[in-house]
């Protein structure tokens, strides 16, 4: 029999991460027209799908020898990422200071701080809004990481530049899909942010079966990497659409399509999945449902779509994605 890591002793927490469940959400689906499967990426150890992210780029970054016995870790995080590196920095001994907009919810900052991080919060621009953190905040959160890695000599670990941050997907997310669809499915779409686990996920099961179509997921009125005039720049899905046009880690050539869903479709998908399927995730999740369900209404009628349950929906109690 092979052996699982619920069947075994890890020696910690970071032997966690990752084989996560994939459950079929067939409940919120009566009455359309195919499946949606959903890998509950929540249920890693900081509740997030980039605690793989964090553990990749740690790790390659010691084999390599860029990252330092003791050396600082500073990233830009909307919080998932920096919980991730929280949680892998912890247990190597590595300090790590998050840098994050206070526009991001307070409940990521706390639970950075509470994993042992030194969390740096950046003022919005004049017009933003608190809650939607825009391509112009996210800019200011850069300048702020840039500035404290050069102070503290630290290492950046770089969620939209260093490979490890998609290898991550590409050698376990895709695969670990792959393996527990059997390779049955048609479709995959998500909501991009640094468009890691969309380029990982999507070259793992291009190389398996090159059919496979794998669609990037944008806010309307923030498709800015399909090419369209951003209008809505401070839109309410946190942890993407920061209206990026250059996402480095993406191979376009990986794209079939793209999919838009409005901010009211986001929250009220993740409402859906919370009341009907007992799955209680965030903003990025319900957009992912969300356009699954376009498609199959259009063109995967009848087929399988794979979604990414990208975080918890506890970090987002403090928001209105969840009312009293």
């Amino acid at each position: 029999m092979n052996k699982t890591r619920q069947d075994i002793l890890l020696d910690s927490v970071l032997g966690a991460i990752g084989h996560t469940p994939l459950i079929e959400i067939s409940r919120f689906t009566k009455g359309l027209d195919g499946r949606i499967l959903a890998k509950l990426e929540y249920l890693n150890p900081g509740f997030s799908k980039k605690d793989r992210n964090a553990l990749q780029m740690i790790e390659e970054a010691e084999a390599d020898g860029r990252l330092k016995p003791g050396q600082t870790v500073v990233e830009l995080t909307s919080g998932n990422t920096g919980t991730g590196l929280s949680i892998v920095c912890g247990v190597k001994g590595y300090p790590f200071v998050a840098v994050m907009s206070k526009g991001n919810s307070m409940e990521r900052a706390r639970m950075m701080k509470a994993l042992g991080a030194e969390v740096v919060l950046v003022d919005q621009l004049p017009d933003s809004t608190p809650g939607k953190v825009s391509g112009g905040d996210l800019a200011l959160v850069e300048e702020a990481a840039r500035r404290i890695t050069g102070e503290r000599h630290a290492f950046r670990a770089d969620q939209f530049h260093l490979e490890g941050s998609t290898r991550a997907h590409f050698l376990h997310t895709g695969p670990e899909i792959i393996q527990q669809t059997g390779g049955r499915f048609d479709a995959y779409c998500d909501f991009i942010g640094t468009g890691s686990s969309f380029n990982g996920c999507a070259r793992a099961f291009k190389d398996y079966r090159a059919d496979i179509r794998c669609f990037v997921v944008e806010p309307t009125g923030a498709a800015a990497f399909k090419g369209e005039a951003v209008t809505n720049p401070n839109h309410r899905i946190q942890g993407g659409g920061y209206s990026m046009t250059d996402l480095p880690l993406i191979d376009k050539n990986l794209i079939d399509g793209y999919l838009q869903v409005t901010d009211e479709e986001a929250m009220l998908t993740a409402r859906r999945l919370a009341k009907e399927e007992g799955i209680f995730a965030g903003f990025s999740s319900g957009a992912n449902v969300a356009a699954a369900v376009q498609l199959l209404k259009t063109t995967c009628r009848g087929k399988t779509v794979v979604v990414l349950l990208s975080d918890s929906g506890l970090k987002y109690l403090s928001t209105d994605l969840w009312t009293e």
